[in-house]
């Protein structure tokens, strides 16, 4: 082996023995915490049972950040008067030896930020950079890139390994169906979008295989690592636009140190519903406009009614009157608590049996005089166990949860045309479907809109949100004491290990409570692929961020959904609608193709210009030896590319509408080795549809019938450019015989494939 690679080895084998090393001793608390005999005392087994959860929660950390735990070497100016260069090992978490010597610096460190941003022209102290390659726990290769002209000269220049770069060779690594992290080989201009400030709103826009995703990843766990008092306990929220999506990138932040995040699709946003099924476009675009809140807030308003007359009703055999006034002024009471509908419901019941009470108290008092005031407590106990009362009341003000009021508002065309006399009849008409249909993407910004105007569903949700918070309190002054007891006071903060506490029930990581609670607010969210968000959606993302605290990344020219917006300007209305930075948020370009090969960037981009679309040049740092064909056979060009030596991961991507017959077909011949959606991101070939396919990436992409997706919708186009562009080595496009022209000369690269 080269003696500069074995000395880089030797000094990987010693991080891995500490690495080792703690693990052993976390472990060991483990088993050691376990063991602990606690009886009966409450306290004590809580503080065994958050200890027990800190260092599980460490034994994770470790494990999984064993893969390319060091991945570069920065060498800096000399700090001491022998004139010897100093080196700084970068890795995924920080290490110390035994002395607390720093052994390793995490990449997240301001330390460590020359490694990725300095250059020959702004070194930033630093002389050089050196990447570091492995497999396993064994290096394979090293990489220098010289800041400093002067190491060039004399003895040194011979221990320096200049090649062909890590990025480089990690940009034509094949693909496998996860997203692969790029700690190791962050570019200055991602660096510096990573390490940008938390508070406020920033966009971070980029063409394709800019590195939209990987940046917004590495920029939360940079946040988590840099901002972890304000983010342990409210965590980071990470949107992305489908499961696809999910599945492709969820092994990124374990790998980057981080497991406290939250990670959802747009579909699954309301807590107990994950919706996948994309609605019709117009269908989209209706639900998706903010005047479908003003819908919702009129539809909940409209089962808090008035009785057109008086009701009579039976109280324990005796006749008593319930007039509409009574009613409408039990209504009026309950909305002046300002509360939402199911909690404001209490104030109604209540006023409405006090009333009651005093109606009967004086119909009783006219047949006995020993009643008084007295009494009432008693005649609204009566009152309450009274069928034709809880009839009466209900049918006034009816408890709702969200799922049954927007089920029956699709389901009931009276009820929906008078909630909207000014729309036409063919507009409501998109929104009628059956009682029993499930719930759409489009849906789930209205059932969290409708959860904001109800409220809890019963008194039991509401008492269980104030157990819970006591027990919070309580758990925190316990875990106060604890660490006064066990004296490790500075070592972990009270929130941090009242997190932990386990007993009587399961409460879960930050991630996990806050997956589960539709009220928590984050302390910062990401949201990729953002250009797709209509604004219903975006006003849901609000509730989960109040803060404002925002990572906004997409491509407008990528927008394909009926209700994306045509701007950033438009996108962030609802975000900072209301608030004094209505023009103050932060626009960030990445303008370094890194995926995509010049050749298929530029087919894309010609077919975007071609049809009008707003898009964000960008430099492609490479080409593919492969030009961008046209075939007339899918199954034919699958075969062709299979048989290619190091045929990675291929993408077959097609409408929505023409999946299923296509599955059908390759199915039949290719078997086991295709899947579709999700599921296909695990096999070699997967079949998806333009929507599937966004922020995914591929070595090869077959895109079938370019004219039906650019047809499909009013946003085809951008749709087409999505599909084109998840190519990391080839392109295909596929033309079925109805979508081709009758006649026309054969295209430079066609094949008759």
């Amino acid at each position: 082996m080269d003696q500069e690679l074995q000395r880089e080895q030797d000094y990987v084998t010693a991080l891995y023995s500490r690495l080792d090393a703690l693990l052993s001793e976390a472990e060991q608390q483990l088993r050691d915490v376990r063991s602990l005999n606690v009886g009966g005392n409450h306290q004590a087994r809580t503080e065994r049972d958050s200890f027990a959860r800190l260092y599980q929660e460490r034994i994770v950390q470790l494990r999984d950040v064993d893969d390319r735990l060091a991945f570069g070497r920065l060498e800096t100016a000399p700090e001491t008067p022998d004139g010897a260069s100093v080196y700084r090992y970068i890795g995924r978490v920080g290490l110390r030896d035994e002395a607390l010597h720093p052994m390793l610096l995490d990449w997240r460190v301001p330390l460590a930020s020359a490694f990725y941003q300095a250059t020959a022209a702004t070194p930033l102290g630093a002389r050089a950079r050196r990447h570091l390659s492995s497999e396993g726990r064994r290096v394979t290769r090293i990489d220098d890139e010289v800041l400093d002209a002067t190491l060039l000269d004399g003895e040194g220049a011979a221990s320096l390994h200049q090649g062909e770069g890590a990025l480089l060779n990690a940009l034509t690594q094949q693909r496998t169906g996860q997203m692969s992290d790029i700690v190791s080989t962050i570019q200055a201009e991602q660096d510096r979008i990573i390490r940008s400030g938390l508070n406020g709103v920033l966009v971070v826009q980029g063409g394709p295989g800019t590195g939209k995703t990987a940046v917004a990843l590495h920029r939360a766990a940079y946040l988590l690592y840099t901002h972890r008092d304000r983010l342990q306990n409210s965590g980071v929220l990470i949107v992305g636009p489908s499961r696809s999506f999910l599945q492709y990138i969820e092994a990124v932040l374990p790998s980057l140190g981080e497991t406290g995040v939250v990670l959802a699709s747009v579909g699954q946003l309301y807590p107990g519903v994950e919706a996948t099924r994309e609605d019709p476009p117009a269908v989209a675009a209706l639900k998706g406009q903010t005047f479908m809140a003003d819908l919702i807030a009129r539809a909940v308003r409209s089962r808090q009614k008035v009785p057109a007359e008086a009701q009579e009703l039976q109280v324990n055999g005796d006749p008593l009157r319930l007039s509409p006034q009574l009613i409408r002024n039990a209504i009026e009471h309950a909305r002046s608590s300002g509360k939402p509908h199911n909690e404001a419901r209490v104030a109604f019941v209540n006023h409405a049996l006090n009333a009651l009470a005093k109606a009967w108290l004086g119909q009783l008092q006219v047949r006995s005089r020993s009643l008084d005031d007295d009494d009432i407590p008693l005649l609204r106990e009566d009152l309450r166990g009274s069928n034709d009362v809880r009839i009466a009341l209900n049918t006034a003000w009816l408890p709702l949860t969200p799922e049954k009021l927007l089920q029956d508002l699709y389901a009931r065309p009276q009820w929906l045309a008078e909630l909207t006399p000014a729309w036409t009849a063919e507009r409501r008409a998109l929104l009628l479907r059956s009682r029993d249909a499930e719930f759409t993407i489009a849906d789930v910004p209205l059932l969290d809109e409708a959860a904001e105007h109800l409220g809890e569903y019963s008194a039991v949700d509401q008492a269980k949100k104030r157990a819970a918070d006591q027990q919070r309190q309580l758990d925190v002054e316990n875990a106060e004491a604890a660490i006064e007891n066990m004296k490790v006071k500075g070592l972990v903060s009270a929130e941090d290990l009242a997190d932990g506490f386990t007993e009587f029930t399961d409460r879960g990581t930050t991630a996990e409570r806050a997956a589960h609670d539709r009220t928590w607010t984050y302390g910062h969210v990401v949201v990729d692929e953002a250009q797709e968000l209509s604004p219903m959606q975006w006003r849901l993302l609000l509730r989960r961020g109040p803060r404002r605290s925002f990572t906004i990344v997409g491509d407008i020219a990528q927008a394909a959904s009926a209700a994306a917006a045509r701007s950033w300007k438009d996108a962030l209305k609802p975000v900072l609608a209301g608030s004094f930075e209505i023009d103050r948020w932060r626009l960030e370009e990445l303008t370094v193709n890194y995926r995509t090969p010049s050749q298929i960037a530029a087919a894309a981009e010609t077919t975007a210009i071609a049809h009008g679309l707003p898009i964000t040049p960008a430099r492609s740092v490479r080409a593919s030896e492969w030009p961008v064909e046209t075939v007339t056979d899918v199954a034919a060009a699958i075969r062709t590319d299979r048989a290619l030596p190091a045929a990675g991961t291929l993408a077959v991507i097609v409408v929505d509408e023409a999946l299923d017959a296509l599955y059908a077909t390759l199915r039949a011949e290719f078997g086991s080795m295709i899947g579709r959606g999700a599921l296909g991101l695990s096999r070699p070939i997967a079949l998806l549809t333009p929507h599937d396919s966004k922020g995914l990436e591929f070595d090869a992409v077959i895109v079938v019938d370019p004219s039906a997706i650019l047809a499909a919708s009013e946003r085809g186009a951008g749709a087409l450019y999505v599909a084109m562009t998840r190519s990391t080595q080839r392109l295909y496009l596929a033309e079925t015989p109805a979508s081709r022209p009758a006649s026309r000369p054969a295209k430079a690269g066609e094949s008759a494939v």
